[in-house]
């Protein structure tokens, strides 16, 4: 086994302020080591910190009595021991989650991402490559070009990774062939053009023997007149050098205000640089204003002034104008700003175990903006093995598809390949704040900019004045037979002998005409309901109180229309029926259908109803009547002026 070749530079002993203000400025390198199951990710990772002096005296010896106990090389060290941290991992000899590792040489600063190579491990490997500048794609020699090689090159490709290394590893195991190393640079060249890779470099090496791993050529492969990998990783450009080439842009995260005289705007720079004087816009306003200071905030109570900012650098700046600018807007080159927009192509990977609710609001958040946005259904779904397009009506775990979303106001965008920062997004669901999806933005839609809102003159306060009440959606939800529409009728009886004005929107009448395109599968529900929820505002935005009676099972499409109203306007009515007193009545004779398995996809059934966990008004009609439940609402509602 070679020797480690990284020396302690003799300036530490000399002079260790000078050394510790060069490794201060030393550039960072993000890269990650990815690849199909068993082809030495981990042990060449184990490698790299074993031969840059990372590892302590007490942790090479744990490593050496765990090689021994659990490692696979006999009586050899085992680095891919010093990466595999779980149990699981260790037992299996496996990588399961992503493992962050950071060590550094002379010239540089590494942060390395050991990925997973099994498919169910995809969503992991997703969130180890969204912030690399550089991808190490391992090969096992022994086996050349499979399919999970193809996977991580399309998902490096897909994520705008400029830097592919093809590592072809265990040379050691085929005799250090020159013949097999070049079949298999050929094999990835071929399959690589076809992705749209146009450049990478491979490198023959032995992660376990330390082959072209520090140096190059090895002793082993004299035959080879390239780089050694960490002489590559030393080399090449990182992503703050050439985003700092592109136009100025900075997602503002926080409004700074440590006292009354200081009022600044601080982010990342996303790309481009920054300097006093500077004009700027501020988006989705538009408004324009100049860079009055760069600041550094070393503590809260004071302030130092910098010739600029660029890529990569968090800093706080100043206008020369007092214009409004907040938390998620952005600041960005006066000449040269990003676009907005709110609807767009986009390609998703899913990485919820639940798959995509085509119509259901999702929390989209890209950069520091937040907003409410939902998913179609998908144009197509891409076979990663073989590039091709399938379609698909949803997407599930670890799948790849290309849709078209949709948001409840315009953000501020670039598309992913210009600009990760402003075209990168993750999907959240709102109901368990989980993270479902990673997106890159493809462009906006040609109708986001062609269709404008219309302004009237006539506002919804004044056609609610004029009918002397405050706008209101009743919306009652529970079990299809739990006495929903009887209610409703009830309640818009008495509202009408007060002289209120109202509208009755049932699930089943609406069904005979707007919604008569739609099924009973989950996906047709969602869509239901939006389109209840959109007629809801526009008939309070007419002024009038909305009662709406449908089964609505998914708190997240109750949830949605909540968020088209204003505040206090939606009021969740839960009518709470045990279901064997529901499917008791059973007076459509559906529950009886369902039991049969003639009516597939049934609330209740088949089919799931999520209860309210926090209703505005809950009546339960064991216990009332339909008339008492009705008096008991208004009772609540009172006054509706």
């Amino acid at each position: 086994m070679s020797e480690p070749i990284y020396r302690t530079d003799a300036l530490i002993a000399e002079d260790i302020d000078s050394y510790l203000e060069r490794h201060q400025h030393k550039t960072m390198l993000r890269f990650i080591t990815c690849g199909s199951v068993d082809d030495g990710k981990s042990t060449l990772i184990g490698r790299l910190l074993y031969d840059s002096k990372m590892i302590f005296e007490d942790q090479l010896a744990a490593l050496e009595d765990d090689s021994k106990r659990v490692g696979t090389q006999g009586q050899d060290i085992d680095f891919a021991l010093l990466v595999d941290g779980l149990a699981a991992e260790r037992e299996q000899g496996i990588t399961i989650d992503v493992a962050y590792r950071f060590f550094n040489t002379e010239n540089r600063k590494f942060i390395v991402a050991d990925c997973p190579g099994h498919e169910q491990y995809t969503r992991n490997m997703v969130t180890g490559a969204s912030t690399a500048d550089l991808a190490v794609i391992l090969i096992d020699a022994r086996k050349g070009v499979l399919v999970q090689t193809r996977r991580h090159s399309y998902l490096c490709h897909l994520l705008g990774i400029r830097h592919i290394v093809l590592a072809v590893n265990k040379m050691d195991l085929v005799d250090y062939s020159q013949e097999t190393f070049e079949q298999i640079r050929a094999d990835y060249a071929e399959f690589a053009q076809g992705i749209g890779i146009e450049n990478f470099t491979a490198i023959p090496i032995s992660g376990f023997r330390g082959d072209n791993i520090t140096t190059a050529p090895s002793d082993n492969t004299p035959w080879y007149d390239g780089p050694s990998l960490i002489e590559h990783l030393e080399a090449v450009e990182v992503s703050s050098e050439v985003e700092g080439a592109k136009p100025f842009r900075m997602p503002v995260q926080w409004v700074n205000r440590p006292n009354l005289d200081f009022r600044g705007f601080a982010g990342l720079v996303a790309s481009g640089t920054v300097a006093p004087g500077d004009r700027v816009r501020v988006l989705p306003s538009g408004k324009t204003t100049t860079v009055a200071r760069v600041v550094a905030m070393p503590d809260a109570d004071s302030s130092e002034d910098r010739d600029g900012a660029m890529a990569g650098e968090s800093t706080t700046i100043t206008f020369a104008d007092e214009i409004d600018c907040s938390r998620g807007d952005v600041i960005a080159d006066a000449d040269d700003p990003p676009q907005t927009a709110d609807q767009f192509e986009a390609t998703f990977v899913w990485l919820s175990d639940e798959d995509l609710h085509v119509g259901r609001a999702y929390w989209l958040k890209l950069g520091t903006q937040t907003v409410s946005a939902t998913v179609q259904e998908p144009k197509y779904e891409i076979n990663v093995n073989t590039m091709a397009q399938l379609a698909a009506k949803t997407l599930s775990l670890n799948a790849i598809g290309v849709a078209e979303m949709h948001t409840d106001r315009s953000i501020v965008f670039e598309p992913y390949q210009d600009n990760p920062a402003l075209g990168g997004f993750i999907l959240i669901d709102k109901i368990t704040n989980a993270t479902v999806a990673a997106g890159m933005i493809n462009f906006s839609l040609r109708r986001a900019q062609n269709v404008h809102w219309q302004p009237t003159d006539v506002t919804r306060r004044e056609r609610a004045n004029l009918k002397n009440q405050t706008p209101k959606v009743l919306w009652f939800t529970g079990l299809s037979g739990s006495g929903k529409s009887t209610i409703a009728n009830e309640v818009e009886k008495k509202l009408a002998l007060m002289n209120r004005h109202t509208f009755l929107l049932d699930g089943d009448n609406i069904r005979h005409g707007l919604n008569k395109d739609l099924g009973f599968t989950e996906a047709d529900r969602i869509e239901n309901i939006r389109r209840i929820g959109e007629v809801s505002k526009l008939m309070a935005d007419a002024g009038l109180i909305v009662l709406t009676a449908f089964i609505s099972p998914f708190r997240a499409e109750r949830e949605m229309v909540r968020e088209m109203l204003a505040d206090g306007e939606f009021v969740e009515i839960f009518v709470d029926t045990p279901l064997e007193v529901a499917e008791a009545r059973d007076e459509k004779g559906l529950y009886k259908k369902a039991r049969s398995g003639t009516l597939k996809n049934f609330t209740g059934i088949d089919s799931p109803y999520e209860e309210p966990q926090t209703p505005d008004i809950t009546v339960n009609t064991v216990e009332m009547s339909a008339e008492e439940a009705a008096d008991y609402i208004v009772q609540r509602l009172m006054p509706l002026k």
